[in-house]
């Protein structure tokens, strides 16, 4: 039986002891048989007016409660219910089931505008985003994919991997390098793949960012930068050399020669002479540069290493902060060569800015080193009391320098070898004072070194 009915039968069985009662009360009082009659049909009548009248302020909110779940489940939250009191049992019904659509309501255009972002993104992106189902067979694929495959999305969707020439982006390591010939690109890719859910069942994000452009922009500019430093110091050397052989073929042609055509001629060959060191001095850096060995790593005793590397350097005074005791994986020579180069440079600045050739025993300490460790890091920092940076931008430009006589490869040198170990250099002005400080950090742990270090000894490519 149906709920309005029962309803109905309970609202007539709860009226019917009443209207007995009236017509019993009417059928042995003194009223004559109009009264009777009248009476009787005004209680009857109005009972069943009072019943209906409640079953339907019963039902009716009831029904009304229903349309707006109904409304809900079929996704519109536009729905309200009138009378959404508080203090009532049935307006609190219809004010929890608002707020329940207002709250759907927020989370539809929340996810509405989520959904906007992520497919703006993802047709932005310049990486090709593909999603297969548990079948393999594509689901979603970004503009960029649309790009390397050649082909719209229509034709796309649907299509297993194997047919897309990606079948072997689904198996082996989730993120790795690997060559592809796709029929909108060739050559390296990045391959990235994760999985996740949708309606509940398994689905493979695929990523895949094409790496030989990147690579082939930046190896171009490697190409220009070091033409432009390489053509740069050859003129500076051969147009000289070339200017004072020019000269010296002009003096010696002459007819008588000159008196002091000797002098001359020893002083254009001197510099001749001077240029052609100079400029094989360059080659020479540039080729320590360009040979540089990879690191063969051993537990190094960090301390150790720092008292040897300052007792090197004697221009200037130094003090060793310290640090813990500590051991890092490390090549130790290529290592000390780091320090060296930044503790030479320290040195340089300091008697550059004070006019110093030696150290004075009296003067406080102008060069500090110490370090400390980090989570996962060890920081090495050396500071000055020099000058201070006054061209941060070119510091590690391969054949940069502000000194006389320098070469441009230490600081370029020393990123280098930071690099080849997993760390990283940095230079900056101190905030305390004038000069600069130098923080060097390197991994404290190495999985593919041994717990047990082996003595190794071998010179830094020259």
């Amino acid at each position: 039986m149906r709920f309005e009915r029962r309803l109905k039968l309970l609202a007539l069985a709860v009226g019917v002891p009443g209207v007995v009662v009236t017509l019993l009360l009417l059928g042995f009082g003194d009223y004559s048989p109009r009264t009777r009659w009248t009476l009787g049909a005004l209680v009857f009548v109005g009972s069943w007016i009072a019943i209906a009248v409640l079953v339907h302020r019963v039902i009716f909110p009831l029904q009304t409660l229903a349309n707006l779940l109904g409304g809900l489940r079929e996704g519109d939250f536009s729905t309200r219910a009138r009378g959404a009191v508080r203090d009532d049992a049935l307006g609190e019904v219809l004010l929890e089931a608002n707020a329940l659509a207002e709250t759907l309501r927020q989370q539809r255009l929340g996810a509405l505008e989520a959904t906007a972002l992520l497919r703006t993104v993802m047709t932005e992106l310049d990486a090709a985003v593909f999603a297969f189902d548990d079948q393999q067979r594509l689901r979603l694929a970004n503009r960029a994919a649309e790009n390397v495959l050649r082909r719209p999305a229509e034709q796309l969707l649907g299509r297993t991997a194997a047919e897309l020439g990606l079948g072997e982006c689904l198996a082996g390591e989730s993120t790795r390098t690997m060559s592809l010939t796709l029929p909108g690109a060739v050559g390296r890719f990045g391959v990235r793949r994760s999985g996740f859910r949708q309606d509940g069942r398994p689905h493979q994000l695929l990523v895949l960012t094409d790496l030989s452009r990147a690579l082939r922009e930046e190896e171009r500019l490697a190409w220009q930068r070091l033409v432009r430093v390489l053509g740069h110091e050859l003129n500076n050397s051969l147009a000289p050399i070339k200017s004072l052989a020019g000269s010296l073929e002009s003096l010696l042609a002459r007819d008588p020669l000159p008196e002091d055509w000797r002098d001359d001629t020893r002083r254009g060959l001197a510099v001749i002479s001077q240029r052609s060191e100079a400029l094989t001095r360059f080659m020479e850096a540039y080729a320590r540069l360009a040979k540089l060995p990879a690191p063969r790593k051993q537990l190094v005793d960090l301390p150790a290493l720092i008292r040897r590397v300052t007792a090197v350097e004697t221009r200037v005074s130094l003090a060793v902060t310290g640090g813990p005791p500590v051991k890092v994986p490390a090549d130790p020579d290529q290592l000390e060569q780091l320090l060296i180069n930044l503790l030479r440079n320290a040195a340089d600045a300091v008697l550059q800015s004070r006019g110093e050739s030696s150290a004075s025993p009296g003067l406080d300490p102008v060069v500090a080193i110490g370090w400390h460790k980090l989570p996962t890091e060890l920081e090495i920092c050396l500071t000055d009391t020099g000058p201070g940076l006054a061209n941060p931008a070119n510091l590690f430009v391969p054949f940069f320098t502000t000194k006389p006589k320098g070469s441009g490869i230490g600081l370029t040198l020393c990123r280098q070898i930071a690099e080849a170990h997993g760390g990283s250099i940095a230079l900056e002005n101190r905030e305390d004072r004038s000069g600069c400080v130098a923080r060097l950090r390197l991994p404290l742990t190495d999985p593919s070194l041994s717990a047990t270090p082996t003595p190794l000894s071998h010179a830094v490519g020259s």
